[in-house]
């Protein structure tokens, strides 16, 4: 089955970073590139510090990894935020407003990141989110997040990746 999606375009951009969207970045999402610090015995890249406008709190820190072509999604937590930087590998992050109180209810963005485009996305409770391994080495994701985990009742709602209503198609798009 193929959706029918809108085109995307380009809604912010900011030093190699391309956020793609239908008519906007969806409300409360951030993007930013990473520094990364480069001399002679190698590379030190910071991903967030605490007197970052976006640190909220501390909850864990995490990483999981994905094989190339494979699709991890679709998700959203009714508190926690994301924080999201790829240390290898590329991956396609979607994102879809799923919040109806949002002045961007509806709206889809798309971004590329990882070790040939570092940056940290900031995706706030509500939102469904997902990525793509696109590269082709399995790519290593690092998650910041507001909350502790919590085994006994997980902030954590999941969605089909393929069978739903999100206006999004994870296909490859040669050209």
């Amino acid at each position: 089955m193929t959706k029918k999606t809108a085109k995307l375009k380009t809604v912010f951009s900011q030093q190699g970073l391309i956020v793609r969207g239908w008519e906007a970045m969806i409300d409360g999402l951030g993007v930013r590139t990473a520094k990364v610090l480069p001399d002679e015995r190698g590379r030190l890249g910071e991903i967030i510090r605490a007197d970052d406008p976006w640190f909220e709190k501390f909850g864990q820190v995490y990483f999981t990894t994905t094989y190339p072509g494979v699709v991890k999604a679709w998700h959203y937590h009714g508190k926690q935020t994301d924080h999201f930087y790829v240390i290898k590998g590329m991956v396609k992050i979607a994102l879809y407003d799923n919040r109806k109180n949002s002045p961007t209810y509806g709206e889809i963005n798309q971004i590329y990141l990882g070790e040939h485009c570092p940056g940290l996305i900031r995706i706030p409770p509500g939102v469904q989110h997902g990525w793509m391994c696109v590269s082709q080495v399995e790519a290593y994701i690092v998650n910041i997040v507001s909350e502790m985990y919590n085994y006994e009742q997980p902030d954590e709602y999941r969605t089909d990746p393929h069978d739903n209503n999100i206006p999004y198609d994870w296909a490859r798009k040669d050209g």
